[in-house]
């Protein structure tokens, strides 16, 4: 399965701004900011993955399905791929 140059820019956003997230927990934690603060940057870099990781499968499932490749899908593989998500 593979993205479309159109349904990977909103995830390839997303992870850019993880990107700058993850910099600035670092940051953080260099300057000895508070671990309360710190916290709470770390769980949203890890829900913007989340999302990132979750909008990559479900794009590939829907550009998959609309270009009539459905008889290609392995439900197996699609399945590993959520839960490894999870």
């Amino acid at each position: 399965m593979q993205l479309s140059e159109e349904a990977s820019k909103p995830i390839i956003n997303r992870l850019r701004r993880a990107n700058g997230q993850l910099t600035g927990i670092i940051r953080m934690l260099e300057e000895r900011r508070d671990c309360e603060d710190i916290v709470m940057q770390m769980a949203a870099v890890g829900k913007a993955l989340d999302r990132a990781g979750f909008g990559l499968v479900a794009g590939s499932l829907k550009e998959c399905l609309a270009s009539g490749q459905s008889d290609d899908l392995d439900s197996g593989k699609l399945e590993k791929l959520f839960l490894s998500l999870a």
